[in-house]
């Protein structure tokens, strides 16, 4: 009796003119925006419910028979949605057959460590901090990478999440980039590469990405390292210090940092560290398999964003004291 009372009102309420008016006609909402959570498996009438217990002003059994009547209902989908002062029934349901989710955004920046990335995800919008106050080893576990250190292990890129979502689901995806990524770089390396794993692959190019933001040095500063490593010669390069140092480094790299020594210490140990230390992006990543051809063993910052690159102690010294030191 109930259904066809609200069937009637809804024939009696869309007569005519009437229709078009109450289809386009905003909705009344109890606040400027709305979030609507619509659970998988969600019936049609709890969805118009769902509407009402939001905030929205509106006859649940009107908006039912809308759905029903309009031939979409088993369209709509679940999500997290966000009602304004513009939706009407007809957007409504336009938005949730569509799946127009309301989205926000975390963006993880190149060149990061595991420490900045939790960071950002504890101040991303409504993202739920399920993380929070847990040891990167327990983290790892939950991602099912046991023993695996997190660092360098997520890819940095813009992420898109729904209202709900979790930090821990966040950092899947983008570990699942990740190893896409990377195994995509490594199936490219150059024969005869000096590295040994897709894992030597992902530290050299986190040297890399911290060595320079300059997409045209990346090979060449790769070309080195690769040619360090090749003829056993210590990388001897500062990022991979600071990392070590970790929050006992305060901004000043001193000559006694270089001699203390520490597992990322590539002056007082020889080969690649350990783990990465921070998040290479696509370019590194490529640079790293796929080093310039050069017989440079040296390079030093010239001041303006890139590199001089030298083969020999001596040209390499003469760098320093043109670019560093002015002489």
């Amino acid at each position: 009796m109930r259904r066809l009372l609200s069937l009637i009102l809804l024939v009696l309420t869309l007569s005519g003119g009437t229709a078009a008016w109450w289809l386009n006609q905003p909705l009344t909402l109890s606040a400027e925006t709305l979030d609507l959570s619509i659970e998988p498996g969600t019936s049609v009438r709890g969805v118009a419910q769902a509407v009402n217990d939001a905030g929205a002003k509106v006859d649940p059994g009107l908006l039912y028979w809308w759905f029903r009547l309009s031939g979409k209902d088993r369209q709509i989908k679940a999500g997290s949605y966000e009602l304004d002062a513009e939706t009407t029934p007809r957007s409504l349901l336009r938005q949730l057959v569509r799946g127009e989710e309301s989205l926000r955004v975390v963006t993880l920046v190149e060149g990061w460590n595991f420490t900045q990335v939790r960071a950002a995800l504890l101040k991303a919008e409504l993202l739920k901090p399920t993380t929070q106050g847990l040891v990167p080893d327990l983290i790892m576990n939950m991602l099912d990478k046991p023993g695996v250190a997190p660092e360098g292990r997520f890819f940095p890129d813009t992420y898109l999440y729904a209202k709900g979502s979790t930090d821990l689901a966040v950092l899947k995806r983008a570990m699942r980039a990740m190893d896409k990524r990377l195994d995509a770089a490594w199936a490219q390396r150059q024969p005869g590469t000096v590295l040994k794993s897709p894992d030597e692959a992902l530290i050299l190019a986190s040297i890399i990405e911290k060595e320079t933001g300059r997409a045209s040095d990346r090979p060449m500063i790769s070309g080195v390292f690769n040619n360090r490593l090749r003829i056993g010669m210590l990388l001897q390069t500062d990022p991979t210090v600071i990392y070590g140092l970790g929050e006992a480094f305060d901004g000043n790299l001193r000559r006694s940092h270089l001699k203390t020594d520490t597992p990322w210490n590539t002056y007082t140990r020889g080969g690649l560290p350990p783990t990465p230390i921070a998040m290479p992006g696509k370019a590194a990543l490529m640079a790293a398999v796929q080093p310039a051809k050069t017989q440079a063993l040296y390079f030093v910052a010239r001041g303006d964003g890139t590199s001089q690159f030298s083969a020999n102690l001596d040209d390499h010294n003469r760098a320093v004291n043109k670019f560093q030191r002015g002489q």
